[in-house]
């Protein structure tokens, strides 16, 4: 599916308010002077509040990073498919536990990729 190319300035939170932060890959093709993201990136996610339920209490479960599943399938970088707005991935807890998918807030709109 079409969707605008996220860089590593792009604004992202996990479904419960947590800021993601791209750590690239690779730094050799860029959108507006800002390094593209790709699949080699790490996707990070710093203060997320998220607890669940256990019996009287809660138990601490935020998302801590996210996992693409489905990037870009016709532009890479140096070999990497792009990640775009519109892919899918999942904010993933320090187990592994899948928390909902990543709202992108703010990118830039000038170049959309397949």
């Amino acid at each position: 599916m079409p969707g605008p190319v996220l860089t590593i300035t792009s604004v992202m939170t996990c479904p419960h308010g947590g800021q993601v932060s791209i750590a690239p890959g690779s730094a050799r093709v860029s959108v507006l002077g800002q390094p593209v993201a790709t699949m080699a990136d790490q996707y990070l996610i710093a203060g997320c509040p998220f607890q669940v339920p256990i019996g009287t209490g809660t138990k601490p479960q935020p998302c801590i990073r996210i996992q693409y599943t489905v990037p870009a399938t016709r532009v890479t970088s140096m070999g990497q498919p792009l990640v775009l707005a519109t892919s899918t991935g999942l904010c993933l807890s320090a187990e592994q536990i899948p928390q909902g998918a990543p709202i992108p807030v703010t990118i830039q709109p000038r170049v959309i990729a397949t």
